[in-house]
């Protein structure tokens, strides 16, 4: 196997990983109770930043971190993708906690489509017409399934909206993938030692007070890191489009779970809700594959002529 086929392999055993092990999320929350949202939150952030210390322990030290810190636009960068990710975090163990795992999954599915309205308002960038089109199908898919709510869906428009916003926050700091990770978590530790504290001092504190509990809690931290680092690894290997394509494997799975496993209800405007958002990811898809094709042939033809 050629060495070029053999990186986009491994790339794809890599990404695969990386959202299947998102898409499997909603099982494992649930197994922390009784503890609370809160408590569980707080728990990740500073397991988390426990594991990548020990990631970087192996990975060449904090040599990239020192360089961060001393970077103030990065450090801010990644300092507001901490306070973000944080309330997405949040937000996402809420509504799996509260049975909301269908919604949980919309999210995800409509995260690119908030991703390119961010990159209209914020980076002034142009859409092409069939952009324009997906990003109106997943407009009405929101309010269809508003109206039948009989409210905006919450948590799935602060999920989209929060890691739109994370992965804007990422891509201006511009920094390594293991070195942002450790600044993120060192940001979080502070805010998540004191909400543990608290809950401990109010006496419900649930970490400590039975073994299978406080592993799977110290366990958030693994769990975390470990598709992040597939993640990072996969996307170095392969080309953006399939990276796009890869990233509907989580929300996919994530509403399979909340329908089949969870036996959550969908009423029939939901489900149109749901269907026009894949016909929008689907235009979107469409579209991206068409782009970085015509591009390819582009840049043929401009090698031939040269």
């Amino acid at each position: 196997m050629a060495p070029a086929q053999d990186e986009t392999r491994t790339g794809l055993i890599y990404g695969a990983s990386a959202y299947l092990l998102w898409g499997l999320f909603p099982l494992y929350w649930p197994l922390l109770e009784p503890a609370g949202t809160i408590e569980i939150l707080a728990e990740r952030m500073a397991w988390s930043c426990v594991v990548m210390l020990v990631v970087l322990r192996f990975t060449g030290g904090l040599g990239g971190v020192r360089r961060i810190i001393a970077n103030r636009v990065q450090f801010r960068y990644l300092a507001a993708a901490a306070v973000i990710i944080t309330f997405n975090w949040g937000t996402y163990i809420y509504g799996v906690n509260t049975h909301h795992v269908v919604e949980t999954s919309l999210g995800y599915f409509i995260n690119p489509l908030f991703t390119i309205t961010l990159g209209v308002v914020v980076l002034r960038e142009r859409l092409r017409r069939m952009q324009w089109i997906a990003v109106a199908i997943g407009a009405l898919a929101v309010i269809v399934i508003a109206v039948d709510y009989g409210r905006p869906p919450w948590i799935a428009l602060v999920l989209a909206t929060s890691f739109g916003l994370y992965g804007f926050c990422k891509k201006q700091a511009a920094a390594g993938a293991a070195d942002s990770m450790i600044v993120e978590t060192g940001v979080q530790l502070i805010p998540a030692l004191i909400a543990i504290s608290v809950i401990g001092a109010q006496g419900n504190l649930v970490f400590g007070t039975r073994l299978p509990t406080s592993l799977l809690l110290a366990g958030t931290g693994v769990i975390t890191v470990i598709p992040l680092l597939f993640f990072a690894a996969g996307t170095r290997r392969l080309p953006l489009s399939i990276v796009g394509l890869l990233q509907y494997l989580a929300p996919v799975l994530q509403f399979s779970i909340g329908v089949g496993v969870r036996h959550e209800h969908l009423p029939t405007a939901e489900w149109v809700g749901f269907v026009l958002v894949w016909v929008a990811l689907i235009v979107l898809t469409i579209d991206g594959l068409r782009t970085q094709r015509s591009n390819k042939l582009a840049e043929a033809a401009e090698a031939i002529a040269v």
